[in-house]
């Protein structure tokens, strides 16, 4: 399983579900040892897209949310297709303790489903 390289992060919470990062992150993709390295630069805008009607069970302000969803939405920038950043977005949330019942309802979610 890929993790995130160690270094610190801010999540800044701009508005309603906008987040700006200050630091940058790097995620591998696929296995330990890839080579396939994701950076996430500094100062990077995403959102954490939940819909209103479930954010009684998903806080879109969790923590353990924030660095996946500014890899899958810096993987989309780039082009990769919604299925490969939703496998990237649960091997994520994986890495920040996020269960595997949530972490299926979520990865269906933005796999399968267009917010805007």
């Amino acid at each position: 399983m890929s993790a995130y390289t160690e270094t610190v992060v801010v999540f800044e919470r701009l508005d309603g579900i906008l987040y700006r990062q200050h630091g940058r992150t790097s995620w591998e993709i696929g296995a330990k040892g890839s080579g396939f390295w994701v950076h996430i630069d500094d100062g990077t805008v995403f959102d954490v897209s939940i819909p209103w009607a479930l954010r009684w069970a998903f806080d879109p302000h969790d923590p353990r949310y924030l660095k996946a969803a500014a890899l899958h939405d810096e993987l989309l920038r780039r082009g990769f297709d919604r299925v490969t950043a939703a496998g990237a977005f649960n091997a994520a949330l994986a890495a920040d303790g996020v269960s595997a019942v949530r972490r299926f309802v979520m990865v269906a979610a933005v796999a399968f489903y267009r917010w805007r």
